[in-house]
């Protein structure tokens, strides 16, 4: 590794002068990346504790791994169950991963984890690798332009949006996806730290509302071709608790053993990663708990209600819980620190916000089962108002105590 610390350092100086001066942004990111910066403060830095920007966000990627393991396992589960019902000439006509699990002598064997993993690895990979390469090429190309450095911001995001999207989508909306988030969802506002809304939850709200055929309905959510299969909070939209129950456990559902989008499945996974940021200090705990609040009070309510027409307002928390991406939304995009409420109080109200629209969403329009997304962008375009609320409140405070 000394060989290429000497090679960097050899080549800086063309990008600090030389004729790539305006690629040195992307130098300075590469070399930030493979190594720790060799430069110090030489006077007295005021430094309240160890975390910074990277660390926070690698903190992020490793509280997320436990739902992007599973993912992967679940997406490689179903598909091999579903194959297994196939036959022999089905089978071959499913395409190069299958070509390439037969020629590599893994299977298709549901009732093996590493097939299954590997399976769902297949799905994963290439939407992560056009995810990072788009959605990088505009992080470089706006860090050059505003002469600033690459954040490591987008290694979360970069993560993020292939979680929450279903396993067959085409590569070509992957790639109109992220630029959609990343320029018109972060850049245009003026990079980390300046967003409105989500960039990878905005992403997906703009496939969704573009593409609905090729990230909503039954056929998407199993890797199989030709082969439907609905999500369960389909199913209880369609015909409610009991019709759930046939379907599907209680348990599988909450281990993410079930269709669904590829890292949003396991509120088990979910819940871990809960537990590294609160620790951590990086995810905040009143964001995730207000949520959890609204969620349960405003279905206890609907399910006092109850509906003769819509199966929904039977639908208890327990299930609100473990179906759709209410779990991921609370933990990994409800708390994101940008988007988000940042005062004590104003998280609280924040939460509640979204804990509410979710289950606004998911009862009164069954056409559209899946409330997390909209509920959180929806709070993020109110974020600011509610911290001015309490600002405001805090300030008034402060003024009277002076005044006696």
């Amino acid at each position: 590794m000394k060989f290429l610390r000497k090679f960097l350092d050899k080549q800086e100086k063309h990008f600090k002068e030389g004729k790539l001066k305006g690629l040195y942004y992307l130098f300075e990111a590469i070399d930030t990346f493979l190594y720790t910066p060799g430069k110090r403060t030489p006077g007295a830095s005021h430094i309240r504790d160890t975390i910074d920007f990277k660390r926070i966000m690698m903190m992020v990627v490793i509280a997320l791994t436990p739902a992007v393991l599973i993912g992967l396992y679940n997406v490689g589960y179903q598909a091999n169950l579903e194959l297994a019902k196939l036959g022999e000439e089905a089978i071959k006509a499913q395409g190069w991963r299958v070509s390439l699990l037969n020629g590599l002598g893994i299977g298709l064997n549901a009732s093996n984890i590493f097939a299954c993993f590997i399976h769902g690895l297949l799905y994963f990979l290439p939407i992560y690798i056009v995810t990072m390469l788009v959605g990088g090429f505009w992080e470089v190309l706006f860090a050059c332009i505003r002469r600033h450095e690459v954040h490591e911001g987008f290694f979360v995001t970069g993560l993020l949006f292939p979680l929450i999207l279903p396993p067959t989508i085409p590569l070509w909306q992957v790639a109109i996806g992220i630029s959609f988030g990343v320029v018109i969802g972060k850049e245009i506002f003026g990079g980390v730290g300046m967003n409105i809304f989500n960039p990878a939850l905005l992403a997906r709200a703009f496939l969704f509302f573009a593409y609905p055929i090729q990230i909503s309905g039954n056929a998407v959510w199993v890797a199989v071709d030709g082969v439907t299969k609905a999500t369960p909070l389909a199913v209880a939209s369609e015909a409610g608790t009991r019709a759930l129950t046939n379907t599907v456990s209680w348990w599988d559902a909450f281990l993410g053993i079930i269709p669904g989008s590829i890292g949003e499945t396991s509120t088990l996974a979910i819940l871990i990663g809960a537990f590294i940021l609160v620790v951590t200090g990086i995810g905040s705990w009143r964001i995730m708990t207000s949520v959890l609040v609204g969620m349960v009070g405003f279905s206890l309510l609907f399910n006092l209600i109850g509906s003769s027409t819509n199966p929904m307002f039977g639908v208890d928390p327990l299930w609100h819980l473990v179906l759709g991406g209410f779990a991921f939304g609370t933990v990994f995009m409800a708390t994101d620190p940008v988007s988000a409420a940042i005062t004590k109080k104003g998280k609280y109200a924040y939460g509640l916000l979204i804990g509410l629209l979710v289950v606004l969403v998911r009862v009164i329009n069954p056409g559209y089962p899946e409330g997390m997304m909209l509920a959180i962008l929806f709070a993020n375009m109110f974020a600011p108002l509610i911290d001015r609320i309490y600002i405001n409140k805090n300030i008034k405070r402060r003024n009277l105590r002076y005044v006696k």
